[in-house]
């Protein structure tokens, strides 16, 4: 097969955002560049690699195992490129994903005491959806991610093999409201109450779920925020200009003005936070990292 290594790096791309269009954006291509590339992939391999789907583009098995063999190929041309510039990294270096709240309360106190077990070992960081940070796990953008899940807690995605999962925590869901008018002075609501309140919710797609209002609420909510910044949602809620759900995890970090509601009247909503990385035996410095998330989770 004659296949480029900017082939493979669209390939990649691809399997993480789960569209050609989410991967020229992030790539910097035109859409029909990635499309080509995408073409010329399935000619050299003798197959087909991507499955259409309505909600997005996902690899065929075949195309799945060209992804694990492009892994490895870029993983070694970056090696090589370090070597050869003489900017080979002094540390090891571990590329974490985090859900989109559990930074600002899992993160700090791991890297602390990682600093502290395992200095020699470097973490980088991005933020995404569960549904993202699966993609980026598979398609080797990152190498471990804090993931959550809901009852029934069902497998993480489809593919095979199965991701290997560890649970750190379980945490209750709750809402976040203003401390002062409607709610004020109160720890619990009943979910009837919330029916016509305002909401604060990450916006959802095709391929992202709705964050930030109540599931299961009756009838359709009334969302008159969209954010996707955790400090944007939860400082809209001190001011006064709605509520949103957030793991009770976050009580120590929440900003002044913020009130945390037990939900009543419906079904108790836990989240279980899990580290996730592919199947097979850990590099030290993985397992180090999920030793740190785990004592501090």
């Amino acid at each position: 097969m004659d296949i480029s290594s900017t082939g493979l790096r669209v390939l990649r791309q691809i399997a993480e955002s789960g569209s050609f269009t989410a991967a020229a954006t992030r790539l910097g291509y035109t859409q029909s560049a990635v499309s080509r590339q995408a073409a010329s992939l399935e000619r050299s391999a003798g197959t087909a690699l991507f499955e259409r789907h309505p909600d997005g583009v996902r690899l065929t098995p075949a195309g799945l195992t060209l992804l694990r063999h492009a892994r490895t190929i870029l993983d070694c041309l970056t090696a090589a490129e370090r070597d050869l510039t003489g900017t080979g990294p002094r540390t090891e270096l571990v590329r974490l994903g985090l859900f989109l709240s559990a930074g600002a309360a899992l993160l700090p106190p791991s890297l602390t005491r990682l600093a502290a077990t395992d200095p020699q070992i470097t973490v980088t960081t991005t933020e995404g959806t569960t549904p993202s940070l699966i993609r980026a796990l598979r398609a080797g953008s990152i190498d471990l991610a804090v993931l959550t899940s809901r009852p029934p807690h069902r497998p993480l995605d489809g593919e095979s093999p199965r991701l290997h999962a560890e649970t750190v925590a379980d945490t209750e869901l709750v809402v976040a409201a203003p401390s002062t008018g409607e709610f004020a002075g109160r720890t619990a609501v009943h979910v009837d109450e919330l029916v016509d309140a305002p909401w604060v919710a990450t916006p959802a797609s095709r391929s992202e779920p709705l964050l930030g209002v109540w599931p299961g609420l009756p009838g359709r909510p009334r969302i008159v925020h969209r954010a996707r910044d955790w400090l944007t949602k939860l400082q809209l809620v001190a001011g006064g200009f709605g509520v949103t759900t957030v793991p009770l995890r976050l009580s120590p970090v929440l900003p002044p003005g913020v009130s945390l509601l037990h939900v009543e009247g419906a079904p108790p909503e836990v989240r279980r936070i899990l580290v996730a990385r592919l199947p097979g035996r850990p590099a030290p410095a993985i397992s180090a990292v999920t030793r740190a998330i785990a004592s501090t989770a």
